[in-house]
């Protein structure tokens, strides 16, 4: 019995110390997962923008500029129930996301030049991107990235976000970037994932975003861009409550935590014997 019970605290250990952040992690956008825009008071276009998805706004009413923009596969929702039902679905999925604990600080680095592997990468602060950021899937195409940033997202003009051993995906679904205040995209840009900005989204002309721009209380603003979210337009599962905050613990504290429980259990029972 007793070696039954060591070999259980031991193989959770093993289990939550070396456990991938998709096996603990996902970001449920629900119904705002029908979106491929989605502004808190104004979604603004100018030029040829094509929209994927539907375009909405809440509480704010107002949506220009389509056309000369487009909108594929989905309708315009300016201020009613249905852009309202995204935006508290928005709001309960960037409140999860900011709870998911982080596996790396890049905090100061540029995303730039970097090869990132699945994980939830955090910064302070700000973040930037010059040059080309290259995320890899590992062959998984389900593959889980979180990015978290408690102030602002700008990337440069003529930068990227491209995959490798992506599994034969082009825009994975699982990207999201979690942005504590404003994104700015520069012009001719290229990205990949949902953006989940407190405040507001500008993509700036001939910027392109393969995933979700989903702003919570600001504007969204285009000029001459493809937004093409990834995978199906249709709800999603809601965010879960976030639970109460307690003091963090990383997979490899948890797992010391579970180590230490069954090592006081054990010396329970031998003394007990």
């Amino acid at each position: 019995m007793k070696q039954k019970l060591l070999g259980i605290f031991a193989l959770l250990a093993v289990v939550l110390a070396f456990a991938p952040a998709s096996a603990f992690a996902q970001v449920p956008l629900g119904t705002s997962n029908t979106f491929g825009v989605l502004g808190g008071s104004t979604v603004t276009n100018t030029g040829a923008t094509a929209v994927n998805g539907n375009v909405g706004v809440s509480p704010g009413t107002e949506v220009t500029g389509f056309p000369p923009g487009v909108v594929v596969g989905g309708v315009i929702h300016a201020g009613n129930a249905t852009a309202a039902q995204a935006q508290t679905d928005l709001t309960a999925a960037y409140n999860f996301a900011v709870s998911i604990a982080c596996t790396a600080n890049l905090t100061g680095q540029d995303l730039g030049t970097q090869t990132l592997t699945p994980g939830v990468y955090c910064f302070d602060s700000s973040a930037g991107l010059t040059g080309i950021l290259t995320l890899d899937l590992q062959g998984d195409p389900n593959a889980f990235f979180l990015f978290k940033m408690g102030s602002t997202l700008t990337t440069a003009s003529g930068s990227s976000v491209v995959l490798a051993n992506s599994g034969g995906t082009t825009c994975p679904q699982n990207i999201n970037w979690q942005v504590g205040s404003s994104a700015t995209f520069g012009t001719n840009s290229a990205f990949i994932g949902n953006v989940l900005a407190l405040t507001s989204i500008t993509l700036t002309t001939n910027a392109n975003l393969n995933g979700r721009a989903l702003a919570r209380n600001g504007a969204v603003t285009l000029d001459s861009n493809v937004i093409t979210p990834c995978g199906a337009l249709v709800p999603g599962p809601p965010a879960p409550p976030v639970p109460p905050a307690i003091p963090a613990l990383d997979f490899l504290g948890l797992a010391i935590l579970i180590a230490i429980l069954g090592a006081a259990g054990l010396f329970v029972m031998n003394r007990g014997a």
